[in-house]
């Protein structure tokens, strides 16, 4: 039912083949809609008056009856492609939120660590300051310094003019 990639589970992606990838595929699949708040809300209240039972039990309705299928508009075949999509799409939709979920969690760890090494880097920097002989680290220093008092500043607190 769903074709594989070409790649090995060895072979480690970067992030712009990821990138182009998902852009590929996004181009290849009909019926993306990406929908405002407000056609979200509605759409989630219409189908809050619809549970899923319903809907099942009306396909029943639609697929005994050709005179319901009529009076829908849709033929049999074509309503019933629909909630297979749906239920396949659904599937679909759950895997990108585990994916995007797990992409956000190792990109938070990726930070984690970076904010460990430049607080190293830092620290060391200031010490090794003192001594003259790292002068040229000093202006870089200086800059951390200033970026880390910004960053603690409030929000609505205006940044000095220098």
């Amino acid at each position: 039912m769903f074709g594989q990639l070409n790649t090995s589970p060895s072979t480690k992606l970067r992030p712009g083949v990821v990138v182009e990838q998902l852009r590929a595929m996004q181009s290849q699949i009909d019926g993306l809609s990406a929908l405002s708040a407000a056609q979200r809300e509605v759409s989630r209240r219409r189908i809050g008056r619809q549970p899923a039972p319903v809907i099942a039990a009306s396909m029943a309705v639609i697929n005994s009856s050709d005179t319901v299928a009529q009076a829908v508009g849709l033929p049999v075949d074509e309503v019933l492609q629909i909630q297979q999509d749906e239920a396949e799409w659904t599937v679909v939709a759950g895997e990108l939120r585990k994916f995007l979920k797990e992409v956000e969690g190792a990109n938070m760890l990726r930070r984690e660590k970076l904010a460990l090494i430049a607080s190293q880097a830092y620290s060391v920097g200031t010490q090794l300051i003192r001594n003259p002989a790292n002068s040229d680290l000093v202006p870089h220093v200086e800059e951390i310094k200033r970026l880390k008092g910004i960053s603690r500043r409030k929000k609505g607190a205006p940044a000095p003019q220098t």
